[in-house]
């Protein structure tokens, strides 16, 4: 079970989140030594002050949850979250872009934020259950060809969450040059190993404590 919680990015993005949740999802992942919390980047001082003596770390969403924000916000977001202490950044690509094929802008997006945070982690959500699986093989190159570390499959708040065969594409096109995170709808522990199985490195879920237990 220890070496299933070292996947996982234990998740709290309801827009009605309290304080008090948040120290609750912050108390758990230290107890189960999960490998990070997620949060709005709203809440992410709130995580800093309950996780600075442990070693989870705390990734912060960015034009979250539809991508659809300007860059010049994205990227101010991102700075300011790296100064609240977040350790990883996970945001949403720019879907309506993406669609209307504007690929080089999309790219150029996601290697601007990048840059914004140095060697921090980047990871970047496709929002897979809006795409076909022709634009999940090119939203994942996009992503790799952009420098970016991690390319994600889902917000949570889409038509649906991930999905065994949307990771099989992003990894037959990414292969290891970018790792995997899979997210939303995963609540087990024979789901999460069937994800790992594919090489999957990160998964986003609320329910870790289940999975795990």
């Amino acid at each position: 079970m220890e070496d299933l919680a070292s996947y996982i990015d234990q998740t709290l993005l309801a827009a009605n989140a309290t304080q008090k949740e948040i120290e609750n999802l912050c108390a758990e992942a230290k107890q189960y030594k999960f490998y990070a919390v997620c949060v709005n980047s709203g809440n992410l001082k709130i995580a800093r002050k309950y996780l600075d003596d442990s070693a989870v770390l705390i990734a912060a969403t960015i034009g979250f949850p539809l991508g659809a924000s300007s860059t010049k916000s994205k990227i101010t977001e991102a700075e300011t979250a790296i100064l609240d202490g977040a350790d990883e950044i996970d945001m949403v690509m720019n879907l309506g872009f993406f669609k209307d094929e504007k690929y080089e802008f999309v790219g150029s997006e996601i290697e601007s934020i990048k840059k914004a945070i140095g060697s921090k982690i980047l990871k970047v959500i496709i929002e897979t259950c809006y795409l076909t699986d022709k634009e999940i093989g090119i939203a994942s190159e996009i992503v790799m060809n952009a420098g970016a570390d991690f390319v994600k499959t889902s917000t949570g708040f889409g038509s649906r969450g991930a999905s065994l065969k949307d990771v099989k594409i992003m990894k037959g096109v990414v292969g290891d040059k970018v790792k995997i995170k899979a997210s939303g709808g995963i609540r087990d522990a024979e789901t999460a190993r069937e994800y790992i199985s594919l090489g999957v490195k990160r998964i986003g879920t609320s329910s870790g404590i289940k999975i795990i237990s």
